[in-house]
């Protein structure tokens, strides 16, 4: 984690002393590759989910075991691409968008150190629970010691998992030919195609938590994925 700390200084105008007095503090937590690749990998995976759930929609099954008909009747408007052949293009172009800010993110938390705020480990395995109780069942706040809780750390971890799973299920299902050895891992092309939708649900529903957690945080640690700084930190 970055250790750049300022404090927010002012001088005393009522009373006339110009001594200065620490007022507040602020922290540099994400750094900007951080940021950059954080919006720009969620407006690439709010389109290729958009965009898949239009290709689904061309064929809305997984095969003979599973229901052959109408699955799942998802809205064309919460589809992007109005067709096959449009949906196609979306997800192919931002697929590559969506790699290519994967790979930069990994590559800059390795090489820069800067994982080890997120690096969830086993000695943080005893806080989840408590934070799972707090933002989704009201109870008490536990004292935040880092930037990131145990719950955060968790949930961080697992979506770069997921986010590689979404990338070896999307090649077995986009080249199940040339990529066969991962169609074949996967229990062949269809189960790949479950896979690859199994995983973007479960995209979502990190989305989903994540954004509850950004609510209960609080409009500073909004702002902080915005500037990088974030004010009066709690820990």
């Amino acid at each position: 984690m970055s250790s750049t700390v300022i404090e927010v200084i002012e001088k005393e105008k009522k009373t006339g002393d110009e001594t200065p007095v620490v007022v507040g503090r602020a922290v540099y937590e994400h750094p900007l590759v951080v940021r950059l690749c954080h919006w720009i990998n969620t407006v690439a995976l709010f389109v290729m989910a958009g965009s898949g759930l239009q290709i689904f929609r061309a064929f809305p099954s997984f095969g003979a075991k599973i229901p052959q008909k109408d699955l799942l009747h998802w809205p064309k408007a919460f589809a992007i691409g109005g067709w096959l052949g449009g949906a196609l293009q979306w997800h192919m172009t931002f697929m590559w968008i969506y790699m290519g800010t994967g790979v930069l993110y990994l590559a800059y938390q390795i090489f820069s150190g800067n994982y080890r705020q997120i690096l969830f480990t086993h000695r943080d395995a005893p806080g989840v629970w408590p934070m799972v109780r707090h933002y989704f069942f009201f109870g008490p706040k536990p004292p935040a010691r880092e930037a990131y809780n145990a719950l955060q750390k968790q949930a961080y971890a697992a979506v770069i998992v997921l986010g590689i799973l979404s990338v070896a299920t999307g090649f077995a299902v986009w080249k199940p030919i040339q990529f066969s050895w991962l169609a074949w891992m996967m229990g062949g092309f269809h189960y790949a195609r479950i896979w690859h939708f199994a995983v973007m649900w479960a995209m979502l529903a990190f989305v989903l938590g994540h954004l509850v957690m950004v609510i209960l945080h609080g409009w500073n640690n909004f702002v902080s994925m915005l500037t990088g700084w974030k004010k009066d930190p709690e820990y």
